[in-house]
């Protein structure tokens, strides 16, 4: 009885929280959980007719189009895509960021290192569209600086956008150079945590900055280290669409293609609803595992929780 009691004054009292809740609810409501009504097109012939209508009028087809997509040679090409260029990222997104953030750590001058933060973590606020025409601009085998430079130094103009070889690297260098700064501020803020007294007894030991680094530092940031690596690593099948999307394009597909722009092209540009909802249903399943995953991980080795 008491409990209850407590329950109704806690709500008595909060209410007006809940209620500014309500709107983001809603809306979470009707672009998240509302469309989840689609999955049913996954194991279906879909034929769109008159709005809801196809939805109860298509043929059930069970799992042959999850059967359709496993036999395709060009998604397993796509799924392996996807791996490796996640991998890649998250590997760079961490190696990237913690050097930076070990480096500006040794900078005294403050006005230099707010200035190289702010700079580094600029790109991170720009949008695929903006940084995507850059890149394209910048990384042109006949008109961009960077083969301008090396044409200049007597090298050969490289097609970084255009080239099964270059692509997956142009794709992980733009994205470290859009996001480390994110990340640069993590390990900074995890820096800034660690006793100083540590240093100055190592410095009376006669440690050099390389053993303070390797014995102080390093250990004092691993917990954030294994938390933006696992926390990653529930983002694997996400190798960025919309990075990909605006830098690609059919020439690279072997190398570049990946799971998102795959399911683009089936369902926007091919009509093949079903099955492109079944390559998404597929990873999002696989997501969820992962993520799901990913957090119980965080917990055990970081210490990381969200509830």
């Amino acid at each position: 009885m008491k409990q209850k009691k407590d329950l109704g004054s806690i709500m008595k009292r909060e209410w007006p929280l809940h209620l500014m809740l309500l709107p983001a609810i809603v809306l979470l409501l009707i672009f998240a959980y509302l469309p989840m009504v689609g999955i049913v097109i996954a194991f279906q012939d879909f034929v769109p007719s008159g709005g809801m209508k196809g939805f109860f009028t298509s043929q059930w087809v069970g799992l042959d189009n999850f059967k359709y997509i496993f036999g395709m040679k060009d998604f397993r090409q796509v799924l392996v895509n996807t791996l490796v260029i996640a991998l890649m990222k998250i590997v760079a997104g961490i190696i990237v960021p913690l050097i930076l953030a070990l480096l500006l750590n040794e900078v005294n001058n403050k006005i230099f290192k707010k200035a190289t933060q702010t700079i580094i973590y600029v790109p991170y606020f720009l949008s695929w569209v903006v940084l995507g025409g850059i890149l394209v601009d910048i990384l042109s085998p006949t008109t961009g600086i960077v083969n301008t430079l090396l044409s200049a130094l007597g090298h050969e103009p490289i097609y970084f956008l255009g080239s099964l070889e270059t692509i997956r690297g142009a794709l992980v260098a733009s994205d470290v150079w859009k996001g480390c700064g994110y990340n640069m501020v993590i390990f900074l803020a995890a820096l800034t945590a660690i006793d100083q007294s540590q240093y100055e007894a190592a410095k009376v030991d006669g440690a050099g900055y390389f053993k303070q680094m390797i014995y102080i530092t390093l250990p004092g940031i691993l917990p954030q280290i294994i938390l933006v690596t696992v926390l990653g690593m529930g983002n694997i099948l996400n190798a960025g669409f919309d990075q990909v999307f605006n830098l690609y394009s059919p020439i690279v597909y072997q190398k570049a293609d990946i799971l998102d722009t795959f399911v683009y092209r089936l369902g926007m540009l091919n009509l093949q609803y079903s099955v492109s909802t079944a390559v998404g249903l597929f990873k999002s399943v696989i997501s969820f595992i992962l993520i799901a995953s990913s957090f119980t991980l965080a917990k055990k080795f970081a210490n990381y929780r969200i509830f």
